[in-house]
């Protein structure tokens, strides 16, 4: 069995239904926390009303529980609907932010399925046929919305001390990379987390599934487009981690339905969980995804040899020599353990710093190991290796300094953000992630573990026009860019897919500089969106 990785304070929680082995799966995308039990849950206090009241304020007055056998009695769509306005560059934009629920509706059985938990940033008066509207979710799976909500492209963000090993503080800025002048902005929580939680007769654990997670947002998606009248309105996907895979299977069963989605995003992704070594045991299958990043964290804390002059050059030559001399000799090596040459392991030990000895020993080396030996006396961080702290200090007892510095800032973040700005209240905790990914069903397709590219090109097959944006960090060891951009290239050639890379890890929003880069580049692509009728 695998290691417990974190991912986002999600685990990667493998479930083997017909073998013993079980592997560690990625607790997804932005923030973390989380315990070791699979019931553990990282709440946010309940928040109150507070007086006087607010015109268009909201106070919840229903229980909400993250519990597996937990559901609601029935449907509730009250929202807490506000006029608000941002500063962008000296000039006020004025939005309005909806916060409240929606029903997902059984297309079986026409009944009332799941009440989902929702915050949505509209823009009046823009003409719904050319204004998109983007659906952003983390993943896990486990996950809330609040790291791309609170740290991406939101109207308001935390501020982030990435890639410094500092703890963030908990300050809300107006943020000046949001994608509101671009598109509405849709952050929904999966059951289970937030304040989303199941319908009676179904329980949480109901929607705990590849499947049955990817049809019930379909059916929220169908949901919000009715009810605000977006049929016209070109549909968006944005997905983190967990999120990637969710979004293959999402895309494909919107379009099945007859709801056309005109681009998708995929942060940091893991499509198919069955060729990422980071799941599966190191020795089982082929790290060659992770040797790019090997390269580019071992250069950032120059322990390469020699430094490289030119970074995107010395990435090239790493996935060259991955796909190439590292290839050949792992193919042997996982067919009959023939040691491999003493050449390639000379430039795995320019590549990474890391000895001889080692790279013989671990010649197919896992992100774990990865972390705990790239830099002398320090773990590097899984989420993003450039964040390192003091091996047995206080920001490695979780496994991942780059999530210990981050989480406490999102989860005590979002609490106050509904209460005091959103005017959302409620007498349950916000279930900022929910450690599920034991009693998480990961079957898809008649695999134990999904691959969705398959639902990715069923997708773009039933829509031609359907563009595909890749957004990956060199330095995230969760999600590795190499791995993403192989799984991909099962698609074939296709100008409609296209990957762009930041000096950041996992959540490449987070990096200031690498914030501003991906708005432009998602500002450019969004932009490209056109709904074929």
């Amino acid at each position: 069995m695998a290691n417990p990785t974190k991912l986002h304070g999600w685990r990667f929680g493998l479930r083997a239904a017909a073998v013993a082995a079980c592997a560690a799966l990625l607790v997804a995308c932005g923030g973390g926390g989380g315990g070791g039990s699979s019931a553990a849950i990282t709440p946010t206090p309940p928040v109150t009303p507070t007086a006087p009241a607010v015109p268009g304020a909201f106070d919840d007055t229903l229980a909400y529980s993250s519990l597996a056998g937990a559901s609601l009695s029935a449907p509730n769509e009250d929202a807490a609907v506000i006029a608000s306005h941002i500063l962008l560059n000296g000039q006020q934009f004025n939005y309005t932010a909806t916060t409240g629920h929606l029903t997902a509706t059984d297309v079986r059985t026409g009944k009332a399925s799941a009440s989902f938990f929702y915050i949505a940033y509209t823009v009046a008066g823009a003409a719904a046929a050319k204004r998109p509207v983007t659906f952003f979710y983390n993943g896990g799976p486990g996950s809330s919305s609040i790291y791309l909500h609170l740290g991406s492209f939101g109207p308001r963000r935390l501020v982030s001390t990435i890639p410094n090993a500092t703890v963030m503080p908990v300050q809300l800025v107006d943020n000046q990379e949001t994608l509101l002048a671009q598109s509405d902005l849709v952050f929904v929580d999966a059951i289970g987390t937030g304040y989303s939680q199941a319908i009676a007769p179904n329980t949480n654990r109901s929607f705990w599934g590849v499947d049955a997670d990817a049809a019930a947002f379909r059916d929220f998606v169908q949901r919000y487009v009715a009810v605000n009248k977006r049929e016209a309105s070109p549909k968006i996907l944005f997905g983190e981690s967990y999120g990637t895979p969710r979004t293959a299977v999402l895309a494909n069963l919107l379009e099945l339905a007859g709801v056309q989605v005109g681009a998708v995003v995929l942060q940091s992704s893991i499509m198919d969980y069955n060729s990422n070594c980071g799941v599966l045991d190191p020795g089982a299958i082929s790290c060659e995804g992770y040797i790019p990043t090997y390269a580019a964290t071992s250069a950032y804390y120059q322990r390469s040899n020699p430094l490289p002059t030119d970074f995107s050059a010395y990435v090239q030559q790493a996935r060259s020599f991955a796909a190439g001399e590292y290839r050949n000799a792992m193919t042997a090596y996982l067919a009959g353990r023939v040691a491999p040459p003493a050449g390639v392991i000379a430039q795995l030990v320019g590549y990474t710093g890391l000895p001889v000895l080692t790279w013989q020993q671990n010649f197919d080396m896992g992100p774990d190991y990865y972390q705990r030996n790239a830099v002398p006396g320090k773990l590097v961080g899984r989420y993003d290796a450039r964040v390192a702290a003091p091996t047995g200090s206080a920001l490695t007892v979780d496994g991942d300094p780059s999530l210990t510095v981050i989480n406490s800032a999102f989860v005590n973040g979002i609490g106050s953000y509904l209460s005091d700005e959103l005017h959302y209240s409620a007498r349950s905790r916000y279930t900022s992630s929910n450690n599920i990914g034991e009693q998480w069903d990961f079957s898809h397709d008649g695999k134990q573990l999904p691959d969705t590219i398959p639902d990715l090109a069923a997708a773009m097959t039933l829509n031609p026009a359907m563009k595909v944006l890749s957004v990956n960090g060199y330095h995230d060891l969760a999600t590795p860019f190499h791995q993403t951009e192989l799984d991909l290239a099962r698609l074939g050639a296709n100008p409609l897919i296209v990957l762009k890379y930041y000096a950041s890890g996992h959540m490449t929003y987070l990096d200031d500089t690498a914030r501003r880069a991906q708005q432009m580049d998602l500002i450019n692509f969004f932009n490209s969106v056109t709904v074929t009728p």
